[in-house]
């Protein structure tokens, strides 16, 4: 069975750092593209980044760039997410979702994934 587990978050002050991962199971994780989303309350589901299934390109969205950087780990089916110079903005529940397509650059909006974890909770104080 297909399971994809967040795991990192918690409350940060503003401009401080957390690391999320997504650990997966049940499925070839090194052939999967996988991707980071966000949702906070009130608001639409947004695309943060994704790597391709080789870790070889990665994307992300416009209000992450320069401050989050993805990563993945075959050999222990986890994907990282450094965030950065968090801000108050960056609070929402934060889903790893997985997915075999693979693009010459994935894609953090415009498709939906097909796998999706529980999400774990990003709060910054400001």
């Amino acid at each position: 069975q297909l399971q994809l587990v967040e795991s990192g978050g918690g409350l940060v002050q503003a401009g401080g750092s957390l690391r999320l991962s997504c650990a997966a199971s049940g499925f070839t994780f090194n052939y999967y593209t996988i991707g980071w989303f966000r949702q906070a309350p009130g608001k639409e589901r947004e695309g943060v980044s994704c790597i391709s299934s080789s870790g070889g390109s990665t994307n992300y969205g416009d209000s992450v760039k320069g401050r989050f950087t993805i990563s993945r780990d075959n050999a222990k089916n986890t994907v990282y997410l450094q965030m950065n110079s968090l801000k108050p903005e960056d609070t929402a529940i934060y889903y790893c979702a997985a997915d075999p397509l693979d693009w010459a650059l994935c894609r953090v909006e415009g498709y939906d994934y097909e796998y999706w974890g529980q999400g774990t909770q990003v709060t910054v104080a400001s």
